[in-house]
């Protein structure tokens, strides 16, 4: 299914759902916050989890912090490869002790480079998600990221678990992958205006259908957006 229209020339959207491509860089959604990014000579996951296939092919793996659900050690034996990198923040360095991979251990504003890809740590935080009290599930002082990455010239933002900061106001992408599911992170409407705020050519919601959330909250921030933004909504590529 071919798109035109601004910004939208170099979309294709698979008549599946279970890929598209962005400037022949093709982006699948598994589950929950993992996608799979393939370009001509790499392959990139983020966040594995409840990964089915053996994959073993990955080149680059971005884990945004320590939760189980973006951190499985499971999900990581299957798309992991020997000579995988991983890219993870500092306090992941003991579930990643296992795997015997090169790991690159990052706090927010960092700038890595791994073969031809690059990678700019960003801060992903909440807000008003609380614990309890004026806890929150995911504080600013823990370190976890989310990324901007660039593969064959597109860049990616996967936000990981955030609320709308006000750091989105300075993040340039081409594709933004969002969550929207609420609880641990933003709500759909508050991804909406996160979304208006980056102001990508195309953002995909994540975050939802893993046990938080379901594909009703994706499909509420598609319809909230309306024709202001292109919205994808992918069907996981393992089903």
């Amino acid at each position: 299914m071919k798109y035109s229209g601004k910004n939208l020339k170099d979309l294709y959207l698979a008549e599946s759902n279970k890929y598209m491509e962005y400037r022949g860089v093709k982006i699948e959604w598994l589950h929950h916050n993992c996608f799979r990014i393939t370009g001509k000579t790499k392959v990139i996951y983020t966040d594995p989890y409840k990964i089915t296939g053996n994959y073993n092919d990955a080149d680059l793996v971005l884990i945004t912090h320590d939760h189980y659900d973006h951190l499985d050690p499971d999900s990581l034996k299957k798309v992991l490869s020997e000579s995988s990198e991983i890219i993870a923040p500092t306090d992941c360095k003991e579930k990643l002790a296992q795997f015997s991979n090169r790991k690159i251990l990052v706090v927010p504003f960092e700038v890595k480079i791994v073969d031809d890809v690059t990678v700019k740590t960003v801060p992903s935080y909440n807000t008003n998600k609380f614990r309890s009290g004026k806890e929150v599930f995911h504080p600013l002082q823990k370190g976890n990221v989310g990324y901007v990455f660039i593969v064959d010239g597109v860049r990616f933002y996967i936000a990981g678990d955030t609320d709308f900061i006000k750091e989105m106001k300075d993040i340039k992408t081409d594709v933004a992958l969002l969550p929207v599911s609420g609880v641990y992170v933003m709500t759909y409407d508050e991804a909406a205006e996160a979304a208006i705020t980056i102001g990508a050519a195309l953002t995909i919601p994540a975050h939802y259908g893993s046990g938080i959330g379901t594909a009703k909250e994706a499909e509420e921030f598609k319809k909230l957006l309306g024709d202001r933004l292109k919205v994808e909504i992918l069907k996981s590529s393992e089903k």
